[in-house]
């Protein structure tokens, strides 16, 4: 973990993807076993909802082998904010994939969050945390410096689609074809959903931007309406041939 006066930075390989830490506060005693645990988190989180280990909870729990009483609290906890989810978006957001339990598209997102707030709490109050390409921001990169993030244009290598400026608590999440193919799954028909090449989310905590994202995929043709009655959240849409739309409120966010 290494770091400066400045600020700390960690990469770490969990959850079939990559998580990267940018703390900007002074690391303290308290910030690098904040640091420390949150990682160590990651691994639980892992271990306990990865779809791809037979031994995990989640994995028992869909073939019926445990009950959730048998679950640890994370699974409670998790369960609960998907079955709000899938509420919100009017069952564009889904638990169930190819027919097994699978709340992963919540998951990454909320353990994204959790590892911010733990920082949060141990005085970090300027961190960036990435897991897999779905961002929690905390503040601005210094005092008077807000954060820049560039996303990638899913058509155009090399290109961004946008630069989300940040100078407060910001949660961006982005779904779509481009990098995974057609990975998500239209719910209520089991088709893949390949409206967007891209859709990137704003809002103001990861858990639910991430979930929304990942519903307004989902939905398609509607998803614009949706997202435009979503209090706190905005969007910027690429389809399949390029062309680009974004919701009202976006410009205050990219450019």
């Amino acid at each position: 973990m290494p770091d400066t006066a400045q600020g700390l930075r960690h990469i770490e390989h969990v959850m079939g993807t990559v998580f990267s830490f940018d703390i900007r506060d002074r690391p303290t005693t308290a910030i690098r076993r904040a640091l420390t645990e949150a990682v160590r988190q990651l691994h639980d989180v892992d271990a306990v909802f990865s779809t791809y280990r037979p031994d995990s909870h989640i994995s028992r729990l869909g073939r019926g082998s445990i009950r959730l009483a048998d679950c640890p609290p994370q699974v409670h906890e998790v369960l609960s904010l998907c079955a709000q989810a899938t509420r919100v978006t009017d069952g564009w957001f889904s638990t169930v994939s190819a027919g097994s339990l699978d709340p992963s598209g919540l998951v990454k997102g909320w353990a994204t969050e959790a590892a911010s707030q733990l920082l949060h709490e141990a005085g970090a109050h300027h961190t960036y945390v990435n897991g897999g390409g779905d961002l929690q921001l905390r503040s601005r990169a210094t005092p008077g410096t807000p954060w820049r993030i560039g996303i990638a244009h899913p058509l155009r290598p090399g290109e961004l689609a946008t630069v989300i400026t940040a100078d407060r608590d910001l949660a961006v999440a982005t779904s779509g074809t481009a990098e995974r193919g057609a990975h998500i799954l239209d719910p209520h028909h089991g088709t893949p959903a390949t409206t967007f090449a891209s859709l990137t989310v704003v809002g103001p905590r990861l858990t639910m931007t991430d979930a929304y994202a990942t519903a307004a995929c989902a939905r398609g043709r509607g998803a614009r309406d949706w997202l435009e009655a979503l209090d706190e959240y905005e969007a910027l849409a690429v389809l399949p041939d390029g062309r680009t739309w974004q919701t009202t409120g976006f410009s205050r966010h990219g450019s």
